[in-house]
């Protein structure tokens, strides 16, 4: 009988995302490329967290390499989380949204992704990945969001 080594097949993947928004209240969000999970939809910025990587750490690290932006991690603020099951033989995600109000530097399309800023309606009316779409419903739920 073989063994299978349930380290190596995980059931779920931890990801991060991060609800960043500016001073007038705007979430900043981005377009899934092509080829990715959920291409073409508006989402998050973020990404997974890497083995022997905190929330935080992998937070910082995804959105400098995808918009340029160096987080404030002092100020990340836990906002919620959302599952996707697995599917298509695909392990299933468990996204962990923080809200980031401090950051340095100005967004730019690292990966040449389409980026803006967008109103909580306006967002709402996107075409979000599902769980995205979730977790912006309970971010319309906090007053206030900045």
């Amino acid at each position: 009988m073989r063994s299978v080594n349930v380290e190596n097949s995980p059931t779920f993947i931890p990801v991060v995302a991060a609800a960043i928004v500016d001073g007038a209240g705007r979430l900043l969000l981005q377009q899934a490329l092509p080829g990715k999970r959920h291409a073409g939809q508006w989402e998050f910025p973020g990404g997974k967290v890497e083995p022997a990587e905190s929330p935080h750490f992998a937070l910082c690290r995804e959105v400098r390499e995808e918009l340029a932006l160096e987080l404030d991690e002092a100020v990340l603020q836990p906002a919620g989380f959302a599952e996707e099951a697995p599917a298509d033989g695909r392990p299933g995600l468990v996204l962990l949204l923080y809200r980031c109000t401090r950051w340095s530097g100005v967004p730019e399309a690292c990966e040449g992704q389409r980026w803006a800023w967008f109103t909580l309606a306006e967002a709402d009316s996107l075409p979000l990945a599902a769980m995205d779409r979730a977790l912006l419903g309970g971010l319309i739920g906090q007053v206030p969001l900045a």
